[in-house]
């Protein structure tokens, strides 16, 4: 069965060629040009991966990724302008998974696309009834569940991928540039802040003072790692 791929953008010159790339690559694709079809549609359990614009009518994308993260985990890719940089922190903070900058190649949009349904593929494969747990933190494959001193969490699928790279190891430090090709299963790393931004989320989630993190824990000028606590 064709993965379905939403697409919402206002802009005709950018959603057609889009989806006409996807199509091609095997795709199933819905495309809608406004926020408040896009939330709808997303909602309706119909769709693998949704692709936003963060600047469409009606409805923000961004407020479109809040929306939809406290509802489930649909992933989530957000189209930002080129000097944008607040809009693709603030997407990442709200759940978004990835970012993709405009103007972009399709070609890396779809190898985005089709490296965040391979993550989502894994960690499927690996839900046996495999469970880790490192300190306080338990990681339950089989459900896709993580709980923090015996309390589940949400996490986006990025956030769980980020996640498990560091339990897989822990104490082991990992850095910007292994996290991001992890999360984009490809040696491209671009900018390292959407590490950081996914990192600050754990934080928040699974610190029990995210203030002053003890669990996942900054080597400074190398990178990040998970230590039992």
């Amino acid at each position: 069965m064709s993965r379905r791929i939403l697409v919402a953008d206002d802009e005709p010159d950018l959603l057609e060629p889009v989806a006409y790339a996807l199509r091609h690559h095997g795709f199933d694709v819905t495309t809608v040009t406004d926020g408040e079809r896009a939330l709808g549609e997303a909602r309706s359990g119909n769709y693998d991966v949704l692709i936003c614009d963060v600047l469409m009518p009606g409805t923000l994308g961004t407020d479109v990724c809040r929306i939809l993260r406290a509802e489930g985990d649909l992933p989530i890719i957000l189209l930002t302008a080129k000097d944008a940089e607040v809009d693709r922190v603030v997407g990442l903070e709200l759940g978004a998974d990835d970012y993709v900058t405009k103007p972009f190649s399709v070609a890396e949009l779809v190898s985005r696309v089709r490296a965040l349904l391979r993550r989502r593929d894994l960690d499927r494969a690996n839900a046996s009834s495999a469970t880790l747990e490192v300190g306080g933190v338990t990681i339950d494959y089989a459900r896709h569940v993580v709980e923090a001193d015996g309390e589940a969490v949400i996490l986006t699928p990025s956030e769980f991928t980020v996640l498990s790279l560091l339990a897989e190891s822990p104490g082991q430090v990992f850095s910007r540039s292994q996290i991001m090709e992890r999360l984009w299963d490809s040696p491209h790393t671009g900018n390292g802040r959407a590490a950081d931004v996914h990192i600050s989320n754990l934080r928040r989630k699974l610190e029990r003072d995210p203030a002053h993190p003890a669990r996942i824990v900054t080597v400074r000028e190398f990178g990040y790692k998970l230590v039992a606590v």
